[in-house]
């Protein structure tokens, strides 16, 4: 996706991130703003929690309330608007609810019916770090996949998630399909499962679904230790593909693209593990 032209003084799509914070800057609300800013998007927020987290894992976060996150969430919605819109970190059912319910008084996402998608809602149903912290309650993943599903354009669990939210473990391309199936009769418009954990490959496939049709999605493995914020960052390349006004398999296309370039430049930081990094826009010309 190249930049888009657009005249002085005229505002860019946006996208609202709804999500965590992540107080070493490498997942997040944090990489979700670094790859709004370099695909060419305005980048709004409603913070979900507080994490205290490094280069080494989470050691603790702290919610905010249900009602502040929902009228984050309409004071964006109400003045400034959204072209697309995303998820994260939720952290609790009461934040869950709350989330659902601003949803749908500003036209985010499909209606419990599937019935037209007002703004495109990507999910990233978040419930561990990449460390296994938990940072979604163990009794909410129900109210995830009630609440969101229904009203997500497209879901994009890794497969970790995709076992906890299925009960199916993912070890190749039929259960890649069988998992993509299962996302969809949860709800899901579209379902996206990605491959970027399977083992004993140099290659990365991510598949999508979409209740009639599967789209194969395809990349070298990058070998790096530094992938912190990979999947936030690809969802967040959907989302800014979907407010420029691809379709679901061109959005995909693109965020399959961009992350594998940002796991390409990712750096390390700190102890741990470093983030993917988009910075490379920075320097050089657009590749996808």
């Amino acid at each position: 996706m190249s930049p888009v032209e657009r005249n002085p003084g005229e505002p860019p799509a946006r996208v609202l991130t709804v999500a965590g914070s992540d107080s070493g800057g490498g997942a997040g609300i944090e990489a979700d703003l670094r790859t709004f800013a370099l695909t060419g998007v305005h980048g709004c927020v409603a913070v979900t929690a507080v994490t205290v987290q490094n280069s080494v894992g989470v050691t603790g976060f702290q919610e905010i309330t249900p009602e502040v996150v929902a009228a984050q969430i309409d004071a964006v919605a109400s003045d400034i608007g959204a072209d697309a819109c995303k998820t994260g970190m939720l952290a609790s059912t009461p934040i869950i609810e709350a989330v659902g319910a601003a949803f749908d008084a500003a036209g985010i996402g499909h209606g419990a019916d599937r019935g037209e998608s007002l703004i495109p809602l990507v999910v990233d149903p978040v419930c561990a770090s990449m460390h296994g912290d938990s940072l979604l309650a163990d009794e909410a993943r129900g109210t995830l996949v009630d609440v969101l599903f229904p009203r997500a354009t497209l879901v994009t669990p890794n497969l970790d998630e995709v076992r906890l939210l299925t009960g199916i473990e993912v070890t190749d391309r039929a259960g890649q399909e069988a998992a993509a199936r299962e996302l969809h009769r949860l709800g899901a418009q579209w379902a996206l499962v990605k491959g970027g954990h399977l083992r004993g490959s140099d290659r990365s496939p991510d598949l999508l679904f979409d209740g009639a049709e599967f789209y194969a999605f395809d990349a070298p493995r990058v070998d790096t230790p530094h992938d912190h914020g990979a999947g936030d960052t690809l969802a967040a390349a959907a989302a800014s593909a979907l407010a420029h006004g691809r379709t679901v398999p061109e959005a995909v296309a693109f965020a399959k693209a961009w992350v594998t370039r940002c796991l390409e430049d990712a750096y390390p930081l700190g102890s741990g593990h470093g983030p993917v990094s988009p910075l490379w826009r920075l320097r050089a010309a657009p590749a996808v």
